[in-house]
């Protein structure tokens, strides 16, 4: 059987270094379940839009980090294709008197979570208060420009980029019929034929950044023994703010700086 011309086509939003990288791990797919892709080419997934690779719009050579998350948003206008990155959200910091971050932002947990440590690892905020007028005072300094907050989740993404995070999810699908874990299972094959590929051709082995259940189980493939690993809970957890391995890693990033 040959891969759908349907997923091939996505192609098109990954950067030209990767799509040989790409096509030989969809091969792998096919070799390890035969009827998986055609099976999912029918069927109906996010993210819609053909992108279903568009993480890999970041050259190859750009990549320092491989964040991993577990899959796509379960909603349409907040799968993106690219990890962690809902495109829900525009506007980080709430326009309401006394609000902190925006209502979009605060809907998706992970986000605001993830938000809050970057605060925290910046002296923002405190560990013990990152709620109501301490997060107030912040988002009214971030919106005033005095701080040179960057705005929007788009910023965010810029920045992650800027840093060569290639932000990827462990199944680059969701179906609202099948199990995460069972589509989690079918990329691994993709996921192990890329990460091999992206060790051996990159100027310097990029550092792994697992996140959640299902990102953690990647780290048991073999290949990840050619990769610096960083593992943490996923950000949905209100423990992910104080997590001082994540301090370390994104605090001298400065993601919130404009």
């Amino acid at each position: 059987m040959t891969i759908p011309t349907t997923i091939l086509a996505a192609l098109e939003r990954a950067d030209i270094s990767w799509r040989p990288l790409l096509i030989e791990g969809l091969e792998a797919m096919m070799a390890a379940t035969p009827d998986y892709l055609p099976q999912l080419a029918q069927d109906q997934y996010l993210p819609t839009e053909q992108r279903l690779f568009a993480a890999f719009a970041l050259p190859m050579q750009q990549v320092k980090y491989v964040l991993v998350g577990e899959g796509p948003y379960p909603r349409a206008e907040s799968a993106t294709g690219v990890c962690f990155m809902d495109g829900a959200v525009g506007r980080l910091w709430s326009d309401e008197a006394g609000g902190g971050l925006s209502k979009p932002v605060n809907k998706a947990t992970s986000l605001r979570n993830f938000m809050k440590m970057l605060l925290v690892a910046d002296g923002q905020l405190q560990l013990e208060n990152t709620a109501g007028e301490a997060m107030a005072a912040v988002s009214a300094r971030a919106r005033s420009g005095a701080g040179t907050h960057i705005q929007t989740l788009a910023d965010m993404q810029h920045k992650l980029t800027q840093q060569g995070f290639l932000l990827l999810n462990a199944s680059l699908v969701f179906r609202s019929h099948v199990a995460p874990a069972k589509d989690a299972k079918a990329w691994l094959p993709f996921f192990e034929t890329v990460m091999r590929g992206l060790a051996a051709q990159a100027r310097t082995v990029p550092t792994m950044v697992l996140w959640g259940k299902i990102a953690e189980l990647l780290s048991k493939l073999p290949v990840m023994k050619d990769f610096p690993q960083i593992v943490a809970e996923h950000p949905y957890n209100l423990s992910f703010i104080g997590n001082k391995d994540m301090h370390q890693l994104f605090q001298p990033m400065q993601l919130l700086k404009g």
